[in-house]
């Protein structure tokens, strides 16, 4: 018994021991993490003690702990109001586009650099398409508003060839939708080939020499040995964008909605501000709303995640 006990206090003491010697060999490589995990902290978890006022009538004269409390009713408002499933509905279309039309193009355009042999070339292509992704969301808006206004450079441009009327897109319900994924697919499209280009890195050399061998062709290298290549983190960052269903982006659709398109233009994102430091003030019922699409992301996660592992694929744990 005796015995067992030192043993125990023994390897309790070389596994501290251990872990100071860990500690000092890679210190510097902690202390580059210590900002990142303190703001993860500060940012990330210290608010979620919030989520409580989901459950009250909070007054912010009154504070977290002399609010009201009213169990599930912003919950239950917030499926009798009309409003909410048509904003609900303009929140997954839009993303559905995105997912449709944007989460496949960073790919494509990977397969399309990975066949250039000009390296000078290659590269200076990657730089150009990278750099819109470090424009803000106000500076591509503002780019587009310009561009494409009634009295805009594209209208005029089609009076003078066509003698054409100006076109509203701006205006116009039909265009919005269209508009914000091609914004999307032209600021993140080059950022999203960093991923895809480093897996294809990977891709072992002596499968394409083995598909040449075969007499297979270009195309029929980048879908018998690219793609698969590819497969597993193509699976991986379509989870995590499916988590990402109901946050379709505040700023950009925002800075374009107006009179004539906020019917298609609201998404939840929009209302949670409208209904709370927009004026509304209803900061228990947005924050109700905002918990309710965390929950359904972390479920579209999970399942995802399920799905993927039961067809073979690696998943994200």
């Amino acid at each position: 018994m005796e015995n067992s006990i030192i043993s125990s206090a023994g390897s309790k003491h070389s596994r501290g021991e251990a872990f100071k010697r860990h500690l000092l060999k890679y210190k510097y490589a902690y202390l580059l993490l210590l900002p990142g995990l303190v703001h993860l902290i500060l940012f990330r978890y210290v608010p979620m003690f919030g989520i409580m006022i989901a459950f009250q009538k909070y007054s912010p004269f009154l504070g977290f702990w002399k609010s009201p409390w009213i169990g599930l009713e912003h919950f239950q408002n917030m499926f009798s109001y009309k409003e909410t499933w048509i904003i609900l509905r303009n929140t997954i279309i839009l993303s559905a586009l995105q997912i449709a039309f944007a989460f496949p193009a960073p790919i494509i355009l990977s397969l399309i650099l990975n066949e250039l042999k000009d390296g000078l070339f290659k590269r200076l292509s990657q730089s150009i398409l990278y750099l819109p992704h470090f424009l803000s969301w106000v500076i591509v808006v503002g780019i587009v508003l310009i561009l494409l206004r009634s009295d805009g450079f594209l209208n005029l441009l089609l009076q003078q060839l066509f003698h054409t009327e100006a076109i509203p897109i701006l205006t116009s319900e039909g265009w919005f939708r269209p508009l914000i994924v091609a914004e999307v697919i032209w600021k993140e499209v080059g950022w999203g080939t960093i991923i895809f280009l480093a897996a294809l890195s990977a891709v072992s050399p002596e499968l394409y020499e083995a598909s040449t061998i075969d007499g297979a062709g270009r195309f029929r290298k980048m879908w018998h040995v690219t793609l698969p290549g590819i497969r597993g983190v193509i699976v991986i960052l379509l989870i995590l964008k499916l988590g990402d269903v109901l946050d379709t982006g505040f700023e950009q659709s925002f800075l374009q909605m107006n009179s004539s398109n906020a019917s298609v233009a609201r998404t939840i994102d929009i209302y949670v501000f409208e209904q709370s430091i927009g004026g509304g003030g209803q900061y228990s019922f947005t924050t109700a709303v905002n918990l309710l699409k965390n929950i359904a992301g972390l479920i579209l996660i999970w399942s995802s995640n399920r799905i993927a592992k039961k067809l073979g694929h690696n998943g994200i744990f």
